[in-house]
């Protein structure tokens, strides 16, 4: 799974890009919101966690920019914003889910995996070749029913 995370303080997108490459994701990273926008127009990705406060191009706009390019790639907003009219707002412009700073990482993981969830449920969960199965939305490995334990780097050679 691929993940755009669209944030411009560098500790945190420090922190979300360790966490999540730790649970096998392939993670990039825009630090405005024009760069974030040109990266989800040139490659495909699986979500997108995006600030809303950026320098550039707010989350809100770029949000809405993506949407109007009928990019349906799941999109989480990020903010310390939390205000009821602030979550409409987000979601009115296209986001999937909201969520307020600070937070818990297990719960950023959880909301994520909703979202892959969600986003890949028409498609076959699993992809198959011969006795190997994987489960990009959980990241586990099957060969011939068996469970393989991978590092980081295996995974992502494997899925890619």
């Amino acid at each position: 799974m691929r993940i755009l995370v669209v944030e411009d303080d560098p500790s945190l997108s420090g922190f979300i890009l360790k966490g999540l490459r730790e649970e096998h994701y392939a993670v990039d990273l825009a630090t405005d919101g024009a760069a974030g926008l040109s990266m989800a127009e040139l490659n495909p990705y699986d979500l997108i966690i995006l600030d809303i406060m950026l320098p550039k191009m707010n989350g809100i706009a770029l949000c809405r920019e993506l949407r109007a390019q009928r990019l349906t790639t799941p999109i989480l907003l990020l903010t310390a914003r939390e205000t009821v009219e602030d979550r409409v707002t987000g979601l009115d412009a296209g986001a999937d889910d909201y969520l307020t700073k600070p937070f818990a990482f297990a719960e950023l993981l959880a909301r994520l995996r909703a979202l892959l969830r969600r986003s890949h449920s028409q498609a076959t969960p699993h992809l198959c070749i011969a006795d190997l199965e994987l489960d990009p939305v959980a990241h586990k490995v099957w060969r011939q029913g068996q469970e393989i334990s991978l590092t980081n780097k295996e995974y992502a050679l494997l899925e890619y």
